[in-house]
């Protein structure tokens, strides 16, 4: 704890007067330093874990957590294989579906794209897609040919709701003339978008009895995916698909689950995290270094002045303590500031991308490249709170050595020198 006395002669060392202008231009620096440290740190992690949690979000509402591919000429006998997988521990959905590519035509553009035949119901539960229907209507799905198309599909094929969709598949048709490829037109009915350029650029989804017809796969399917409670623990789950595959004596199945698919995603995001992490804490570092140049400069200037003190009567503990609280001034105010403007910056983060946008009339995080449609930034306050004790700790250690230096000076080496 420190005294009246003690806080009264710190606060008037942070306040310079005109011949210790360029120790308080140092201290200055020192507390911008430390702010755009701790701003740039609750920014950057933030949209790292917006990305990741978004990216992830999308992967597993868009596919199974596990995955169950069957052979080439597919899983027979499917409804009854999926009663089965019910029985897997914290299962919360198992759905058949045929999946596979096709050439999406149209008279102004084409592009290949992956056909998805699900039963209406299961798509229905699928919310990532439910949610994200911007025209059309869900309950039009299966009711007849008819399919449901990503956003920038559309506008890249240049359709509207109610043009048909010409699909033109690889695996074609054995004729007199040769193989012909196999085409077919369904008309479009609903059309989404969940933010995620992948997807919503190259997914079409029909109805599960239209695909085994296009497909030409009668009464099978290419896969089964079983999505859990607990994506993120699923060793049970995917041990108990694995032993009921074994147990229907099935051939050729494989079995996979997002982890799997997705770890080098995964892996290559947390790498990247841990990296800007240890980069923008430097940042930190460089301005904590900054407030022991400037407290050492104003121990230097205030020789007599300490010299004084400690005649007076003031102890050494006092002394170290009136410039510990100087340099912890400077490290609690710039980090209290840094960390407004980061959590500010992180929660308009998107109104503040389109606004230099606009700006500079240039595009800032495509789609094409990020993924998603949306700069992402989540807020994990007790990453926040690490953040923010890092920058208080480093400025505290900081402030040591130049205490320490001012508590050791001698009052009469010192007014000798004066």
């Amino acid at each position: 704890m420190t005294s009246g006395f003690e806080r009264t002669v710190a606060f008037r060392y942070l306040r310079s007067r005109r011949e210790e202008g360029f120790i308080s231009v140092t201290a200055g620096f020192s507390l911008l330093g430390i702010c755009l440290g701790v701003a740039a740190l609750i920014i950057v992690m933030s949209v790292m874990n917006g990305f990741r949690h978004e990216l992830i979000t999308r992967i597993l509402g868009f596919n199974g957590h596990i995955t169950i591919v069957g052979p080439a000429d597919g899983i027979a006998d499917y409804e009854s294989f999926a009663l089965e997988f019910d029985a897997v521990p914290d299962a919360v959905s198992v759905v058949p579906l045929i999946e596979g590519q096709a050439l999406a035509t149209s008279p102004r553009s084409q592009a290949g794209v992956i056909v998805r035949g699900i039963r209406p119901d299961d798509l229905n539960r699928q919310t990532l897609i439910a949610e994200s229907i911007e025209t059309g209507d869900l309950a039009d799905f299966g009711a007849g040919p008819g399919a449901i198309v990503g956003s920038r599909l559309m506008g890249r094929l240049g359709l509207g709701l109610g043009d048909r969709i010409a699909l033109l598949s690889p695996q074609g048709v054995p004729t007199v003339f040769g193989t012909m490829p196999r085409s077919a037109a369904y008309p479009i009915v609903g059309v989404f978008e969940v933010g995620m350029y992948e997807f919503d650029s190259s997914v079409v989804y029909m109805p599960l009895d239209q695909a085994q017809i296009y497909f030409r796969r009668p009464g099978t399917v290419t896969q089964i995916e079983i999505s859990v409670a607990a994506p993120e623990n699923l060793e049970n789950a995917r041990d108990a698909a694995f032993r009921i595959a074994l147990d229907r004596g099935a051939q050729g199945l494989r079995i996979a689950d997002w982890q799997q698919t997705n770890r080098h995603l995964y892996g290559a995001l947390q790498v990247e995290r841990n990296v800007m992490f240890l980069i923008l804490t430097l940042i930190v570092l460089v301005a904590a270094f900054n407030i022991v140049s400037s407290l050492v400069m104003l121990v230097k200037d205030k020789n007599g002045d300490i010299a004084i003190l400690r005649t007076m009567g003031a102890s050494r503990g006092s002394v170290m303590r009136i410039f510990l609280l100087t340099g912890a001034c400077i490290g609690v105010a710039g980090t209290a500031v840094g960390f407004v403007l980061g959590v500010l910056f992180c929660i308009y983060i998107e109104e503040i991308r389109q606004f230099v946008q606009f700006l500079t009339n240039t595009q800032l995080f495509p789609a094409e490249i990020y993924f998603l449609s949306r700069l992402p930034a989540k807020l994990d306050w007790g990453e926040v709170a690490a953040i923010v004790a890092l920058a208080l700790a480093l400025t505290f250690l900081a402030a040591l050595y130049p205490a320490w230096r001012a508590a050791r000076i001698e009052p009469a080496e010192a007014l000798r020198h004066e």
